[in-house]
Formats: structure tokens, sequence, C-alpha cells
């Protein structure tokens, strides 16, 4: 009933009642044993939606979505080869606000907000102020992609796109439809997990009369995140004829078994979403207690193999700065 109140308001009331106190969320979830263990790094405060908070379990410190976003005394120790930037993001802008690492997309990051902060994020100490495109920017991006003609699709990322107001959204959409080599938008947003209203009928409306192809890539670690709620609105969109894939990180405690990751792909189908890519862990500051070995998750995988039909295993990856493509994992290294 509680989820019910809370995604009948419409995502903008959601958003700015996402939880911000520690001590609210540990009330909430009737953990407030938890407080010492907890550590709040003022570069990346709490947050996190009201809804999320309702898919938890109550009383249990080891809920695979809290372990996602409550931080944790953990970040604070510096373990070697983690770093602010770990793929180099900040050298790879050849316009403000536009990332250029793969020979036929760029990405552009319209926002640097979230309407979640996960402890694993690997922007989480990413300079938006500096990467960020102000109004005379947008000149600038589409002067650089016509200037590139291999450029045929563009990314809008964050922080995360659909944290932006329809209106602003729209007008991006218009800029990038006018460009005819452009064929393919991709949105990757985690909003249609933590605030499924975000995908309202205005949205989905426009984004089903664009000229472009519309992906639209979700990120999902756990099962538990696609509730009766999120399905359909998940299940909304792909009838408007967008393509939805999901991309989720291997995270150590929250979705490192085979049972978590089975679960998860047949969620996803039911939901009309294909699993697309599984990362091993961005080596990003303050989420090392997050990381899995290689060979773990290679072991992983073969299970998953094992157990899944092909079209439900998402692709065994990791990205690497100053590499023009998502590395595969090697999984017959050790077989």
């Amino acid at each position: 009933m509680i989820n019910h109140l809370i995604t009948q308001k419409n995502w903008q009331t959601q958003l700015s009642e996402a939880i911000t106190s520690v001590d609210d969320l540990l009330s909430i979830l009737k953990l407030e044993s938890m407080r010492a263990e907890v550590y709040v790094p003022k570069h990346f405060e709490l947050r996190v939606p009201r809804g999320f908070v309702a898919k938890m379990a109550i009383g249990d410190r080891n809920d695979p979505l809290l372990k996602q976003v409550l931080p944790d005394q953990q970040e604070q120790i510096n373990v070697t080869g983690y770093v602010a930037d770990p793929l180099s993001e900040n050298t790879q802008n050849p316009v403000k606000g536009l990332l250029h690492k793969y020979q036929s997309r760029v990405l552009l990051t319209i926002t640097g907000a979230c309407a979640i902060h996960c402890r694993y994020c690997f922007r989480q100490h990413f300079d938006y102020s500096a990467n960020m495109p102000t109004a005379d920017a947008k000149e600038n991006i589409i002067n650089y992609i016509n200037a590139n003609s291999e450029v045929n699709e563009v990314i809008l990322s964050g922080g995360d796109p659909l944290n932006v107001t329809n209106r602003r959204l729209f007008l991006w959409l218009d800029t990038l439809e006018s460009l005819p080599q452009i064929t393919t938008i991709r949105l990757h947003t985690r909003l249609p997990l933590v605030i499924p209203a975000r995908l309202d009928a205005a949205l989905l409306e426009r984004l089903s009369q664009s000229r472009c192809h519309i992906v639209m890539v979700i990120h999902c670690n756990h099962a538990n995140e696609l509730d009766a709620p999120t399905t359909e609105y998940l299940q909304r969109a792909r009838a408007a004829g967008i393509t939805l894939l999901n991309q989720a990180v291997l995270l150590k405690g929250v979705n490192d078994t085979l049972d978590a990751q089975v679960q998860l792909s047949q969620r996803l189908f039911t939901c009309g979403v294909l699993p697309y890519y599984l990362h091993v862990l961005d080596k990003v500051a303050g989420a090392a207690h997050f990381d899995s070995s290689e060979q773990a998750a290679i072991e992983l995988y073969w299970s998953l193999l094992a157990s899944l039909p092909g079209y439900l295993v998402p692709k065994l990856v990791r990205e690497l700065p100053n590499k023009p493509f998502k590395v595969p994992i090697d999984i017959y290294s050790n077989s």
C-alpha cells in the first residue's frame, strides 16, 4: 500500500521527495543500529527515491537494493588501482559536454543530476561543472557532429538524461533529429527503476514519434527492482516501440550469485527488456568493496550460459580507458 501511494504521485514530486538523510532511511527500514557503519562523503551524499526504498525489505541489513545506496565506512579506504576517473573521461571531451570515445557514437552529458546515488557509480567524482554543455555549447556540439560523418548515433547520458524535464529533453531530441546523419538516439537511464512514473505518457508519445531509432538502456542490477508498477511502465515503453536493453554491474554481495543473475534476466524479459551488458566493476575510488575477482565473474558467466537461453545472457565486459569499445572478458582464459 505504501509503495502504491508513492507511485501515484507524479515523477517530479517523487524526485523532490527523495530521501537524503541517512537517519530517515535507516528509520524507515528499522535499521537504526547500522548508523555507526555509515560514512557519507561530502562530494557524494545519500540520495534515494522513496519508491525505491519501498522495494527494500524492512529490517534486512543485507537487502540488495539497500546495499547499492547506503554509504559505507569502506568508502573511506584508499585501495591501490581504484581512482577518481577510472575511464579517463576527463581527457575525451573534444567539445564541452560531449564525449567521443567510440567511432560511430558520441555521448552527451546533458545533466549532472541523478535521482539516485549508487555507491559504485563510476562518475561519482566526475567534474560536471567543467563538462556540462552550456547554451552556447549546443552549436559547437552540432558543428562537431556535422564534421564527423562517421557519427550516426548519439547517447544521452549524465547524470541521468531522464532527470531533466520533458521540455528540455524534447529540445535535445529536436536538435539531434534535425541532423540527417543521426539514425539512432540512445538514452542511458536509471529513472525507470527508481521512479517508474518518469515514463509518462508525454515522454513515451514523443519518443514513439521520433524519426530516429530510440533505444533506452536501463540500469537494473537486481530482480527486486522490478516490482509490478515498474514492470507495467516498462511494458508501456516497449509497446510504444522503444527498444529496451539492460546493463547491470556485477556487485559483490548484491547480484554476484547464479540465482540473482538468472532471476534478473528472466524478470527483465517479462518486462520487455533484453539483457545487454554485465559489467565488471569500474575501478572507481570508494567502491572497491563491491568488486569481485575476474575469475569469479568468469565462473558465474559459465553457469549463466548453462542456465539460460542465449538471448537472456548479457555480454560480460569491462570498460577500459582509451579503448574504442567495451572489452569482452575472456571467459576461455581459465576454462
